[in-house]
């Protein structure tokens, strides 16, 4: 039993594949973030940019 639970940890321990996707994954949401904390700060200029040019039209 002890062997075949060093088996496993020596196979997964050097495989880097997970450690990358989560990273990965962090990137991701932190960028997402941004883009939500930004729409959400500049919302209400946008929309008042988009009705001035909508009413002269």
């Amino acid at each position: 039993m002890l062997k075949f639970v060093a088996k496993l940890q020596t196979r997964f321990a050097t495989r880097e594949e997970g450690a990358t996707a989560v990273e990965y994954g962090l990137m991701v949401a932190l960028i997402a973030i941004v883009i939500i904390v930004a729409v959400t700060a500049l919302g209400g200029s946008i929309r008042g940019l988009f009705n001035s040019a909508a009413t002269s039209i």
